[in-house]
């Protein structure tokens, strides 16, 4: 079992307190958006033995076990996260798996560098996610029906947007998402940077149902991203409950602490609440303009006091222990990598002690206790 040394990532939309708290820790000014757990090589978590990347190439078989590496290869396939969110991200879409290696594939033999602004496709991977929340959690996730974003818009009073509530009312939901959406995101940059300005002063007059809105507007004014985010649920999730997104659904985190566990993938499709760049006609090609309720999730019971977030995809699984005072040792001993993180309490695994923030990458088959006052998540795969 070792103990992770993890990388904060300081991106602009990161809360400047959130991490450094939860940590028990001075913030340093600066915004502390992403801890990573995991062996990406972006930011591997580092060990006594070296990186955990250094540390799964030499011996995959041995970190990660036999049957993973049959199934997923000789990489650990999933990024465990702390996500703290200060500002919007970025409103986006991830591909499923025959469309990121179908992407990839055509980008590398157009020739466009891995680390062009304009690339989409950074590997063949698809990125399903889950995000379980700490604190209260704000986010976007998935469309609204057609009739019920009409309304918000219809709402704000902005002549500009009559033409988007005229079609959402008058055509079948699939079409009227996807000629909205069209329409928004190539719409004049002047003209629609008027109408987001517009749509704001309203939304901040409005109040309500319109709130979450105003304050996207307020840290990307003029962006089309804003108008498109009127299309999508707005999800204020509780602590312990948990959004999962798959392929094709567009989302934005706003705001909160979660935990965030991902596949091992970059691939990310933007659509507006951002500075880079967005590939409208590839973006349509992977976004599912279906409506639906978000699915909040809560986690279900499984033996020996484990709470397991149920997800349809095998990169990853996430599951916490809460720990009262005076339980007994729990054996987490599974035939696959683990990583332990703790969120709160002071709790044991092995022969690490593990407060708030604290991680430990935990080799397919070793013996695994946890025990202690506190709550610790653990990540692994399903084979």
């Amino acid at each position: 079992m070792d103990r992770l040394d993890n990388t904060v990532r300081p991106y602009a939309w990161g809360s400047t307190t959130a991490i450094p708290r939860l940590l028990g820790v001075e913030p340093t000014g600066e915004p502390q958006a992403e801890m990573w757990m995991g062996a990406h090589p972006g930011a591997p978590s580092r060990t006594a033995r070296g990186t955990l990347a250094e540390v799964i190439e030499a011996d995959p078989e041995r970190e990660l076990g036999a049957a993973t590496v049959a199934k997923f290869g000789p990489r650990l396939p999933f990024l465990l996260k702390l996500l703290a969110a200060g500002a919007p991200l970025s409103l986006q879409v991830h591909p499923d798996l025959t469309q990121a290696r179908q992407g990839y594939e055509d980008e590398e033999r157009r020739g466009i560098p891995i680390d062009a602004g304009h690339r989409n496709y950074k590997d063949a991977n698809h990125k399903p996610e889950l995000i379980c929340a700490l604190t209260e959690f704000d986010g976007l996730c998935g469309f609204r029906d057609p009739v019920q974003a009409a309304g918000l818009l219809d709402a704000l009073g902005v002549d500009s947007l009559k033409p988007y509530v005229d079609l959402l009312h008058a055509r079948p939901e699939e079409a009227a998402l996807r000629e909205v959406l069209t329409a928004i995101l190539t719409a004049d940059h002047d003209a629609m940077a008027h109408t987001v300005a517009e749509a704001a002063a309203a939304c901040t007059r409005l109040g309500g149902e319109h709130t979450p809105y105003a304050g996207i507007a307020h840290h990307y004014p003029g962006d089309p991203g804003v108008i498109a985010a009127m299309l999508l649920n707005h999800v204020r999730l509780q602590p312990g409950e948990a959004l999962f997104l798959g392929a094709g659904i567009p989302h934005a985190y706003l705001s909160g602490l979660g935990v965030e566990i991902m596949a091992n993938s970059d691939n990310v499709l933007r659509c507006g609440l951002t500075p880079k760049h967005v590939d409208v006609p590839e973006l349509l090609r992977i976004v599912r303009f279906e409506a639906g309720d978000p699915g909040v999730l809560r986690p279900e019971a499984a033996p020996d006091g484990e709470e397991v977030y149920e997800t349809p995809i095998d990169e990853f699984r996430l599951s916490r222990y809460v720990l009262p005072e005076g339980t007994t040792a729990h054996d987490l001993t599974r035939a696959t990598p683990q990583i332990l993180l703790c969120t709160s309490g002071s709790v044991r695994a092995g022969e690490h002690d593990l407060t708030p923030g604290r991680s430990v990458f935990v080799p397919a088959g070793e013996k695994a206790e946890v025990s202690g006052a506190g709550t610790v998540f653990r990540a692994t795969v399903v084979v």
